[in-house]
């Protein structure tokens, strides 16, 4: 049984500019040894955005979107599609790195809407909460908070569980994939995900210093 049932540990993070290639002889002869050669010469046909969240309980892709653009605005509203999946009440904790779009105006404001907040948040770039990324982040990490942040440090995104499912899509789908189109590449990743959540979803016994899924952050 869960210790904490009401509470949720989710793993958010974007792949960027995954490109849609198209082999242009389709697969290289095999080896001498049966090994199949990757066919080096390509056509490019764009790239996609991906933002995933992984639920770190059960392993599953709970959300995910694709597009041409990751701005503060996709993003917040990312996180805000990814709350409203859950159960209303629940605590949420999600697990993310310190990209500058993590700890945006906007996703404060939403938060701070959530959570019911009073007190003006100031101005970005001049004072209060919005100031600047520290102070935003500070706000975004809050404990007493149903939806609160953690941080990945500087420099250890790979820390954040997102990134192993995420090099799991590169070597099933994408390194050896031929794409003819964004759409082709967009509709093999969504049959992954579906895939993926069917017969290779398992819960993650994921955690670093002074935090596992089960028992409060100290950082």
């Amino acid at each position: 049984m869960r210790k904490h049932p009401n509470r949720h540990v989710i793993s958010i993070d974007e792949k960027t500019g995954i490109q849609a290639i198209e082999r242009a002889k389709g697969a290289a002869p095999k080896s001498k040894g049966a090994h199949q050669r990757v066919e080096y010469e390509y056509i490019r046909h764009g790239t996609t955005t991906l933002i995933a969240a992984n639920n770190v309980e059960n392993g599953q892709v709970i959300n995910y979107r694709m597009g041409d653009t990751r701005d503060e605005t996709d993003y917040a509203d990312f996180i805000k599609c990814t709350v409203h999946a859950l159960p209303e009440m629940d605590q949420v904790i999600i697990l993310s790195d310190q990209l500058n779009t993590h700890m945006s105006e906007s996703l404060v404001r939403w938060i701070a809407e959530c959570e019911g907040y009073d007190e003006g948040l100031g101005t970005k770039g001049r004072e209060g909460i919005l100031k600047n990324m520290v102070t935003r982040r500070r706000f975004l990490e809050k404990e007493e908070h149903r939806i609160r942040f953690v941080f990945t440090p500087k420099h250890c995104s790979w820390l954040n569980p997102i990134e192993n499912w995420f090099a799991k899509l590169q070597r099933h789908v994408i390194s050896n994939g031929n794409f003819s189109s964004v759409e082709e590449l967009q509709i093999k990743i969504e049959a992954y995900v579906a895939f993926y959540n069917e017969c290779l979803a398992k819960p993650l016994k994921w955690k670093f210093k002074g935090f596992d899924k089960d028992r409060e952050p100290l950082i």
